[in-house]
């Protein structure tokens, strides 16, 4: 899978982002084994340095899981990992919200531009 990193932003925040991203979209499932620091660093293109720090981060925040032999685990912690998928929505959602809400959208007329969205984009 191709990384693509902004270089005005911390490399290490991006690896982060990315990282979560995978687990919101269930590419990285609860308990799955993620490969070593240093075939992640090559992976992503970057220093195992700067991958370490990555994960070591996630780890901090709960959802990575080390087993001394065996390894780096994605959590097991499905509660975790649904409040980091609700969380990253919050955060991507509220500020086009409150533009709605400021422009006069009512939920209703919100609920069916989403509806219309999903089924249009549903091949």
């Amino acid at each position: 899978m191709a990384w693509n990193f902004n270089p005005n932003l911390p490399i290490y925040a991006q690896i982060i982002q990315e990282m979560k991203r995978r687990m919101i979209r269930h590419e990285l499932s609860a308990g799955e084994r993620i490969p070593s620091v240093r075939d992640l660093a090559k992976e992503a293109g970057v220093n195992p340095n700067t991958m370490q720090k990555a994960l070591a981060d996630l780890e901090a925040e709960g959802l990575l899981d080390t087993e001394r032999t065996a390894g780096r685990f994605i959590t097991s912690d499905g509660e975790k990992l649904a409040a980091l998928r609700k969380n990253y929505l919050q955060e991507r959602l509220a500020p086009l919200l409150q533009e709605l809400q400021d422009l006069g959208v009512t939920p209703e007329e919100l609920g069916e531009l989403t509806a219309q969205y999903f089924k249009e984009e549903t091949p």
